[in-house]
Parts: C-alpha cells; sequence; structure tokens
C-alpha cells in the first residue's frame, strides 16, 4: 500500500506528521538509501526501506495515549542539545511517542502524549478551536479595561490573539490567581498576553484540553493511560 513519506512516518511514531514534514526538508530522512526533501512523496509501506537519522523505521503495532502531570523545569521536546530534562525522561514506555502541542519549560500541568500522529492533528489544528483551560498566578490584579483588552485579541508581536476568557478567582494588589481559556497554542501565548496587559504570569499550570481534564489524583511527575472514554473524545474531534 503506497502512502505519503510524512504520514508513513507519523504512523510509525516518529513524530508529528507536522514535525515529520520539517524532518523530510532538513534531509534526515532516507527512502531505499536516497535522501527525500520533497513532502510529496509516496512510498510503498510493506517493501519501501525508511531511514530517519540513519535508523530504520517501522509501523507501530500498538497506538497510545498518555496523560501526564508536568512539573515544571522540563521540555515538552524529545531530546535537548544543552542536556536539559524532557518529558520523556518522566514517562518512559517502549513505543516511541511525542507530546501533542506544548507546555513551556516552567508551565506545569496537563500534557497528552501519543504516538498516534492523526490525533495529534486533530488536537492542535485551528480549525478544531479546542479550548485548554489554565490556571495562572499573575502579578498585581488586573482592572476591567485591561481584562477585555486580553479577552478580545491582543498584538503580542506580529500575532494578533484570537478572543480568549480570563476569569479572576481570587486577588489582590500584590497578586491574583485566574482561569485562562485559550484555543491556540502559540509559543509562550499565556505568559505574553499577560505581560501585554502589565500583569505577567508568576505561575502557570494547565487543567484541561476540550472534555479531557487533569486527573486530580496524579501529583506533579506522575502519569497514566487514557481511559477509553477520553481516547474515544480525542478521535471524535
Amino acid at each position: 500500500m503506497k502512502e505519503r513519506l510524512q504520514k508513513f512516518m507519523a504512523s510509525c511514531g516518529v513524530a508529528s506528521r507536522r514535525n515529520c514534514e520539517k524532518m523530510i526538508e532538513e534531509g534526515k530522512v532516507k527512502v531505499n538509501g536516497i535522501v527525500v526533501r520533497e513532502l510529496g512523496v509516496k512510498v510503498e509501506t510493506d517493501s519501501d526501506e525508511v531511514l530517519v537519522n540513519n535508523e530504520k523505521i517501522f509501523v507501530e503495532k500498538k497506538q497510545i495515549y498518555i496523560m501526564l502531570n508536568k512539573p515544571e523545569g522540563y521540555l515538552c521536546t524529545l531530546k535537548d542539545e544543552r542536556g536539559r530534562k524532557t518529558v520523556l525522561d518522566i514517562v518512559k514506555v517502549q513505543e516511541r511517542i511525542f507530546p501533542i502541542g506544548r507546555l513551556d519549560y516552567d508551565t506545569s500541568g496537563l500534557l497528552l502524549m501519543t504516538n498516534d500522529g492523526d490525533i495529534y492533528n486533530k488536537v492542535i489544528h485551528p480549525r478544531k478551536k479546542v479550548d485548554k483551560i489554565y490556571e495562572a498566578t499573575i502579578k498585581g490584579y488586573p482592572s476591567k479595561e485591561q481584562i477585555e483588552k486580553f479577552c478580545k485579541g491582543i498584538d503580542i508581536g506580529n500575532y494578533i490573539t484570537a478572543p480568549a476568557n480570563f476569569m479572576i478567582i481570587d486577588g489582590s494588589e500584590r497578586e491574583s490567581k485566574v482561569k485562562i481559556t485559550i484555543h491556540e497554542g502559540k509559543k509562550r501565548q499565556i505568559r505574553k498576553m499577560c505581560k501585554c496587559i502589565n500583569h505577567p504570569v508568576i505561575t502557570l499550570n494547565r487543567l484541561s484540553i476540550g472534555d479531557i481534564k487533569l486527573d486530580s489524583h496524579l501529583k506533579k511527575g506522575q502519569w497514566r493511560f487514557l481511559k477509553d472514554s477520553e481516547i474515544d473524545y480525542l478521535k471524535n474531534l
């Protein structure tokens, strides 16, 4: 059966389809001994030999879905050139898995991980508008005008964010605890948005992705496999 190279790579658990495309363009992929850089190439999944970074890849026999309560101080990458800890130092399974989206190094909370490239694309695709809810501690107490500015969409530097939700849970002149809902996932987006209204983030923790909520029984650094109902939700996005 013929299949696009990047889709085959994702089904093998190499990375998300988007990151697989990047690896192809960077010349890290060989098909039958020849470096391939074009994204339109199709491979015969039963007979062609595909190497990524000179390692042969195979279709994963088992698809897995994991919920991690990510602690601060871990990267959501598969490897770090500077030797910093990544989430794969916590979640150690036989299958090659990758995070669905990202949480910043200094952000904690719900992180989903899988070897299913199709599920990855469903969760992060902008058209799906999957809500992500965060709890943040910010400096100071924002005014009504600042909150309205945040919620309408704010310029965080060459990008205007989509409408968001901002609710104060508790606060004082010194700091406030707030709940923030966005459906985008730009790098350090919430931190940039809060900085733009002059209330920088002190701590940030993700509570949910769509209907999937962080398991209250999971302490930071603990993980579990997703329940069937949670997997079904992701597949039906």
